[in-house]
């Protein structure tokens, strides 16, 4: 059996097996590492028993009831006798812009009002001190909180899953699954090919096979429609069925009594078979890229499910082709966003492919303790980390995810932890499913920038390993600037880099998708904010640009200053308006550095008042 034997330079791998990738039983809690050789033993029916979680409750951020209580109604005819004659709560409601349009009565004598649309729970609050403020006659005034079961899953296994819910090295997963399953997403995942789990084959779409070379496939063929992966041992190695465990960390099946659940259980996985034996070429998984954003590949028929999101485990070292950088060009023209590992040697991914390619997310692996994983590549290419585990003491301290039995073949569907850049990757490409899910219209650059940005600082140390840990949950609730999600789209308008030449803006929450031009400009934008009104913008900029965000007066007076993180982070600032009158607020968006023009240099500000 042939198979690639050129050089790294021009071969790439599936991260997190050919380097440091382990896999061990769960039975065996100290198992021997090995680079290349994998423990497929079941897992232990001891260890594995069924422990479901038991639901937490939370509270939604908004609510359309208000409860009153007033202090001469101890009965329901007292209270609905109150509701008549507080002429001073209708006056309030009024001047805060809402109307009860229903009311009825609790056991204790308090009244529940129904108002006319829903408002975050903070104005509410607001609304309803003004309202113990303005009648003395209310005992207490609150918004009625909408309380929801929290989403943990019910899958027997998800208790194992640490990398998804504990405090140090989880992704924080539970709150995100409150706002976002992922429902509506595709993401494909470029590796080995999956197999058809029964925790898995409910979320998977029709893929290919990009192999184009039949001694690397070992299917019989070249390229071909299906992507199920038929084993990539070779030569005395086991087969791996790597894509089966990054596919099931990115979609595996929630509540379906079986197994444990992926990160964005409500998405679909569009499989692309792209590595066989001895790894797989780098044009086949450039075109797997092509083709899973939606372009035509020649050899097979047109995705007909593109993908938003594309995972890629793999790598090697090398610098980023142009073949490899013109595929992920095409796929984020083609609205995609593209997640690649890190890498597994313990070194600079800068010198790895494609870690170092422009335009991807690159991630770094974790450790159970929230730490660097001891193999993971680290460097300035590095954007974020996340749960990758570390099996050095445990196997626990692993992932755990869906695989096969078969030692070259396909054997039975199996669970079982792995460790490594691979794995830490489609955790994060699961969160961008989740973010998506909530706000399909965010383009390219705007969920890069989210992802960079909506993180926890590590909580033990991992130099050179990105912004920080992904938190799902901060992601999610990030899809919008404020709780308003009708967003309207502004086109900006030059020139407007003097306060004479602003660009008003009127909308109460505006998306407004602007450049910065070749002469490196300042653009302005004015905002009239009412007294008591609180507004809040952020700018979303380029993965290597820096745009500084403030706001001012007309005469140019500093309001407030963004959080300047930096190249390639969300800017975000707030400003209440205390004073006695409206006042017209400047929004000022600086270039620091980065690309300029209307590619390189565009930035999304987002305002909500």
């Amino acid at each position: 059996m042939q198979y690639p034997s050129h050089t790294v330079l021009s071969h790439l791998q599936r991260f997190g097996l050919a380097s440091a990738l382990s896999l061990c039983s769960l039975a065996a809690l100290a198992a021997p590492q090995s680079g290349i050789r994998y423990q497929e033993a079941e897992p232990s029916d001891l260890e594995l028993r069924s422990n479901t979680l038991v639901r937490a409750s939370s509270v939604s951020a908004s609510t359309d009831r208000l409860v009153i209580r007033y202090r001469n109604a101890n009965t329901r005819a007292q209270a609905y006798s109150a509701a008549q004659v507080s002429s001073a709560s209708h006056a309030s409601l009024f001047r805060a812009g809402l109307q009860a349009v229903a009311v009825h009565h609790s056991a204790n004598g308090a009244q529940v009002l129904t108002l006319d649309r829903r408002r975050s729970l903070a104005s509410l609050q607001a609304t309803a001190a003004q309202l113990m403020a303005d009648d003395p006659n209310i005992l207490y005034a609150e918004p009625d909180f909408i309380l929801q079961r929290q989403a943990a899953p019910s899958d027997p296994y998800y208790n194992l899953q640490w990398h998804y819910h504990e405090v140090s090295g989880g992704l924080r997963l539970p709150t995100a699954w409150d706002l976002s399953v992922g429902t509506g997403i595709n993401v494909a995942v470029i590796d080995t090919g999956v197999r058809p789990h029964a925790d898995l084959v409910a979320n998977l779409l029709p893929g290919a096979d990009m192999i184009s070379t039949a001694s690397v496939a070992q299917d019989g063929d070249g390229r071909d429609m299906d992507a199920t992966d038929v084993g990539d041992g070779c030569n005395g190695s086991r087969s791996s069925w790597h894509g089966t465990h990054v596919a099931g960390t990115i979609a595996a099946v929630a509540n379906n009594g079986i197994g444990g659940v992926g990160v964005a259980p409500g998405a679909k996985i569009v499989p692309v078979r792209a590595l066989g034996c001895g790894g797989g070429y780098n044009s086949d998984i450039a075109d797997g890229i092509a083709w899973a954003a939606g372009a035509a590949v020649p050899g097979v028929s047109n995705n007909q499910n593109p993908a938003r999101v594309i995972n890629l485990s793999l790598g090697g070292m090398s610098s980023c082709s142009a073949t490899l950088q013109t595929a992920i060009d095409t796929a984020r023209s083609r609205g995609a966003v593209v997640i690649v590992a890190a890498g597994n040697s313990n070194a600079s991914a800068n010198n790895f492919s494609p870690a170092n390619c422009r335009g991807v997310i690159t991630v770094a692996a974790t450790t159970r303790a929230g730490g660097k994983a001891p193999y993971s590549n680290t460097g300035t290419v590095v954007d974020v980390a996340a749960p990758g585990g570390s099996m050095n003491t445990r196997s626990a301290d692993g992932v755990l995810s869906t695989l096969n039995t078969g030692t070259t073949t396909a054997g039975s569907d199996s669970y079982q932890y792995y460790q490594g850049t691979s794995m830490a990757t489609p955790h994060v490409a699961g969160a961008a499913a989740l973010l998506l899910a909530r706000r399909p219209t965010l383009l390219p650059y705007e969920t890069e920038t989210l992802i960079r940005s909506m993180v926890r600082a590590f909580p033990a140390a991992c130099a050179s390993c990105g912004t920080g840990i992904v938190d799902a949950t901060a992601l999610t609730k990030a899809a919008f600037v404020s709780t308003n999600a009708n967003v309207s789209n502004v086109t900006e308008v030059e020139p407007n880099n003097t306060h004479a030449t602003a660009q008003a803006v009127t909308a109460t929450t505006a998306r407004i998708l602007s450049n910065v031009g070749p002469l490196k400009d300042l653009d302005i934008y004015k905002v009239t904010l009412p007294v008591g009104a609180t507004l809040v913008a952020r700018l979303i900029p380029q993965q290597d640009a820096n745009i500084d965000l403030e706001a001012r007066t007309l005469a140019g007076t500093l309001l407030v200053t963004g959080s300047n993180l930096g190249a390639g982070r969300v800017d975000t600032l707030s400003y209440a308006n205390k004073g006695k009158a409206a006042l017209d607020v400047y929004l000022r968006a600086t270039w620091k550095s980065g690309g300029t023009g209307d590619v390189n240099g565009a930035y999304t500000l987002e305002l909500a008042r």
